[in-house]
């Protein structure tokens, strides 16, 4: 998540946790706990790929951050009888509030899309549960209220108290809403032969509402949009170019295998004229909208004896617009059977509900 929403997660935990002892300190011990783990974007690991797959990675291990909050315990405890404080806080106390406001920072972030390295070091894949969007105003908006009134009022429980709860009805209406978009997408698939090809369910921008579906096969992949309030109306689907013709020179350099591993099936590949040669893009399918992905990355550049990896960089990608925006919102109290996404892309075949690809 953002980092407002991390920093008012951490707060409004510790004000709970030692807002009676420690007043608006808690809660601003809290807030810096909660933005701690993202601190790694400072961190240069020497290529845009390598920045972009290595974020959220050792900074935001249970393991790691779990070790942290040991740590801070001890020393916290080991303060506290140095400066013979009475009644002391105890370990108790202490170990909740370091190990709240560090851990849920990655198990929020982990309900997003990005991927969160959870079990760092292991080399399991990325976990993202791909709930809720990076930024979700309805969901921060409660931490926000609790935290600002207890810095200004002083010690506030009952609104932090709303807060933390009313943040966690929303993370737990998200899940239900995805599994229910989920579910319900399914015949649809079915119909069309996509019902074992991976598939991605996940909201679009701030809101849990309107659902991105996309679904990912060798050479192609489809997106679509469902919408809470659909109902039965089936899924229309957008067929696109997926570039699997370059896909076997991009896992031959180790940034493309890195970012296979990162972003599993959900890549787009293609070539490009940059700097007088013909560039290897790679393109997450995950991050941004249809017809707007922001996360492109070369991997190689094409001599007279084929491929050679470079150093990757980011590509800058098409950033969507009020206009885009607009349709989206729209679109979710306006079921459109047999309406494909308006993407600016060639190639683009309409799939109608129903209608093999």
């Amino acid at each position: 998540m953002d980092s407002l929403t991390q920093a008012c997660l951490g707060a409004a935990i510790g004000g709970t946790v030692l807002g009676r002892r420690l007043g608006r300190k808690a809660v601003i011990a809290g807030a810096v706990l909660g933005t701690l783990p993202d601190l790694d974007v400072v961190i240069d690991y020497g290529d845009a790929v390598a920045d972009y797959t290595y974020h959220r990675g050792f900074s935001h291990s249970l393991w790691v951050l779990g070790a942290l909050a040991v740590l801070l315990t001890g020393l916290a405890r080991a303060g506290e009888r140095w400066r013979q404080i009475s009644p002391p806080i105890g370990t108790w106390r202490w170990g909740l509030l370091f190990g709240s406001c560090l851990l849920t920072h990655p198990m929020l972030d982990a309900f997003t899309t990005y991927g969160t390295q959870l079990w760092w070091p292991m080399t399991t894949p990325p976990v993202s549960w791909h709930s809720i969007f990076i930024i979700d105003p309805l969901f921060t908006l409660p931490l926000l209220v609790g935290v600002v009134a207890t810095l200004i009022k002083g010690y506030s429980p009952r609104l932090l108290g709303w807060g933390l709860t009313l943040a966690c009805f929303y993370l737990t209406f998200a899940v239900a809403a995805q599994n229910t978009v989920d579910a319900r997408i399914g015949p649809s698939l079915a119909s069309q032969g996509l019902e074992d090809a991976p598939r991605l369910v996940q909201p679009t921008p701030f809101n849990t509402l309107l659902w991105r579906v996309t679904v990912v096969e060798d050479d192609a992949y489809y997106e679509g949009v469902v919408s809470l309030f659909d109902g039965h109306t089936p899924m229309a689907l957008t067929r696109l170019p997926r570039g699997g013709e370059w896909q076997d020179a991009a896992l031959a350099t180790a940034a493309g295998r890195r970012l296979a591993w990162f972003a599993g099936p959900f890549l787009r590949y293609r070539t490009e004229e940059r700097q007088g040669t013909t560039q290897l893009i790679a393109t997450d399918l995950r991050l941004g909208t249809p017809g707007y992905h922001m996360f492109n990355f070369t991997l190689a550049e094409h001599g007279a004896d084929g491929w050679h990896p470079i150093d990757s960089e980011r590509v800058a990608g098409a950033r969507p617009d009020r206009k885009a925006f607009a349709s989206l919102f729209s679109r979710v109290f306006v079921p459109q059977a047999g309406t494909c996404l308006s993407l600016d892309e060639r190639q683009a075949q309409c799939l109608m509900p129903g209608v093999s690809p």
